[in-house]
């Protein structure tokens, strides 16, 4: 989507971390984690990727140094999302936090949005590159290192278009959403095609098609749309996004067998479904914890 040039932007929710490094012998392991957790998985047909930002906190010695917290510079105006990618998910979370404090009675705001490069701390352990974005109930924050859209791009074949990525913030301030109402303490750590993660990964999903269905009716404090109506087009990249998550792309991406028992976040095809259907129906249109296996 295109911001307009003339709104103003709030960056107050979104803070950018650098320069972390972690002591001891195990800099740089976060990959090596990823694919531990990933054979596990396979061996035990239970997902253990989640626990992947807590493995990584508990292995040798995690201090992390020489992070600096800071607020987003020369982020000011729609203009300035439209060109710098981090403005973009600065005006991005603006526009979803407006719009979801009117949709929700007793809505709070995530406590952060978190830019970061290599790694940095969370509640949930060490989220690095090798964990790509996540939302952290323990703390409230999303976690986000904005080179991940180079890896949804080149390896599994998303868009690079503006919707694709604004797509994956809007995906991870649903789990936000799902908190705030309780349906993410209902997931559990299960896989499989009807499994309760599964239908918290569609139920974000769902929730970024409705943020995106009236995002364009969003509004600065001096009453000026933040963004401009969707095209057919940016919705071909937020779906293209969706479809390249999907758990049976990733697995024929990574040259595995597809096995839906290990499904975790739901297929392309019903991310992609699940999108449409909030941005159709919008919120109410979401409750993936009430339908039958069938219409999952």
């Amino acid at each position: 989507m295109t911001f307009n040039d003339n709104a103003r932007i709030d960056t107050s929710k979104v803070s950018k971390r650098s320069g972390a490094r972690r002591g001891g012998l195990i800099a740089g392991g976060g990959g090596a984690v990823v694919l531990l957790l990933a054979l596990g998985s396979q061996l035990l047909g239970v997902n253990l990727l989640p626990f992947a930002p807590a493995v990584e906190g508990l292995m040798g010695d995690t201090a992390l140094t020489g992070e600096r917290s800071e607020a987003l510079a020369g982020c000011e105006t729609g203009a300035d999302a439209n060109q710098n990618v981090e403005c973009r998910m600065a005006a991005t979370a603006d526009s979803l936090d407006r719009f979801w404090a009117g949709q929700i009675d007793g809505y709070r705001s995530p406590a952060d949005v978190a830019l970061y490069d290599v790694q940095t701390g969370s509640g949930c352990g060490t989220a690095s590159s090798s964990t790509g974005p996540f939302y952290c109930p323990g703390d409230e924050t999303i976690y986000l290192d904005v080179a991940f859209f180079d890896t949804l791009r080149s390896d599994y074949g998303s868009s690079d278009g503006s919707l694709a990525q604004m797509y994956v913030l809007a995906h991870e301030w649903g789990h936000h959403i799902s908190q705030l109402i309780g349906t993410l303490q209902r997931a559990g750590r299960e896989s499989g095609a009807d499994s309760g993660s599964v239908r918290l990964e569609l139920q974000a999903d769902c929730f970024a098609g409705a943020w995106v269905r009236d995002a364009s009716t969003v509004t600065d404090d001096e009453g000026v749309p933040l963004l401009r109506p969707v095209t057919e087009q940016q919705i071909a990249d937020a779906l293209s996004a969706a479809a390249a998550v999907g758990d049976d792309h990733i697995m024929e991406s990574a040259g595995v067998e597809v096995n839906p028992e290990r499904f975790t976040h739901g297929s392309s095809e019903q991310r992609q479904r699940w999108f449409q259907n909030g941005y159709r129906g919008g919120p109410e249109a979401c409750d993936t914890f009430a339908v039958s296996s069938a219409e999952l």
